[in-house]
């Protein structure tokens, strides 16, 4: 593991060296790219620097109480530098454990969010509102940019299904454990017996794929124009305006209706197109590989059950990692960084034991 830092930090320098040579800073493509790199060595040769330091230290404690006639004041205090630094290097050790850590190349990318209602009719698709409206909520907390991109809106207001993109510097990282099953038990505002009702939505995080990562061929996709129609039926518009793509090998169809403009919708429906063909290039190639389905927190299987929202309990659980936390009113209102962190950490932990035993 050390020598491999050690590598890394020397690779660190290099880069360091070449983005200040004007022929480099003049080529913009390979500018970026070094500076990706750059970027993404950055907290593992801090993190070594810290770790390095720290060894030093120690060592220079453990030289003084080794040589010894300290008088007893000296020695307390090469003693107490001596296991204050001993734990510094156990807790970088660790943390650099994780930092080199195989990263998952898709992290700092943008994602489109589908969510559709499934069980439970009308309560269903209310529920992938409240979804939608906390995971919107989080991305503003953020920072981040939100786009509807397709949605289809019951008459009571919520949604049967809808897409949006999220953007922003690690999007994926942040949403990629939300794809699975999401279970709601409330009393529905039309229940008036007050009885407490079940309903499931389905939750599908893609990653925004762009143009270089899959190319696709214009003459496998089949396009229809309609006249877009909201809750009711009703039209919002006279004119044809409303893309259905159907990507003909795969049979993916992908409709966008929310825009006025035919151009704009169809320029987020091979938005949407583009990304789950893109997962589904991915899931084909982590099929593959049956010790990366292990380490997998339950991303990406849409048939998972993964979390429980008890609104008269005010509970939340998480059933992949055995979370429960009573404070689903703060969670729903986008304060979702604790489900998210725990289920991170629980990944790395898997991919970390995962290591140990190869």
């Amino acid at each position: 593991m050390f020598e491999k830092l050690r590598l890394t930090a020397h690779k660190y320098d290099e880069i360091n060296q070449k983005l200040s040579d004007p022929t480099v800073i003049n080529n913009n493509t390979l500018y970026t790219q070094l500076m990706k790199e750059y970027k993404s060595l950055t907290p593992i040769v801090e993190k070594y620097n810290e770790y390095l330091k720290a060894k030093s230290d120690f060592e220079e404690a453990k030289e003084l109480l080794d040589a010894g006639g300290l008088d007893k004041e000296m020695k307390e205090m090469a003693q107490l530098e001596y296991e204050e630094q001993k734990e510094k290097i156990d807790t970088f050790t660790n943390e650099l454990k994780i930092l080199l850590l195989p990263k998952d190349p898709n992290d700092d990318k943008n994602v489109i969010i589908e969510i559709r209602g499934g069980a439970g009719g009308e309560e269903a698709s209310l529920f992938a509102n409240s979804l939608y409206r906390m995971y919107t909520m989080y991305a503003e907390s953020m920072g981040w940019k939100q786009e509807v991109l397709n949605s289809n809106e019951t008459e009571l207001g919520g949604f049967k299904e809808i897409s949006f993109s999220i953007e922003g510097d690690g999007a994926y990282s942040r949403f990629k454990y939300e794809s699975g099953v999401h279970r709601v038990q409330r009393v529905p505002e039309t229940e008036s017996q007050g009885r407490i009702h079940t309903s499931t939505v389905t939750v599908a995080v893609l990653v925004e794929a762009d143009d270089v990562e899959l190319e696709i061929n214009p003459t496998d996709l089949k396009i229809d124009v309609f006249r877009a129609s909201g809750a009711g039926g009703q039209h919002i518009n006279k004119t044809e305006s409303a893309v259905r793509i159907t990507h003909l090998p795969t049979n993916t169809v992908v409709e966008c209706q929310d825009e006025r403009s035919q151009h704009k919708n169809k320029e987020k429906a091979m938005k949407i197109l583009r990304s789950r063909l893109y997962e589904a290039l991915q899931q084909e190639q982590n099929d593959k590989i049956a010790s990366e389905r292990k380490m997998q927190v339950g991303t990406g299987d849409r048939s998972e059950r993964i979390r429980t929202y008890n609104y008269p309990q005010g509970r939340l659980t998480d059933h992949r990692i055995g979370l429960t936390l009573y404070k689903l009113d703060d969670i729903m209102n986008g304060h979702i960084e604790e489900v998210i962190d725990a289920l991170a950490t629980a990944d790395q932990a898997a991919k970390l034991a995962m290591q140990s035993e190869s």
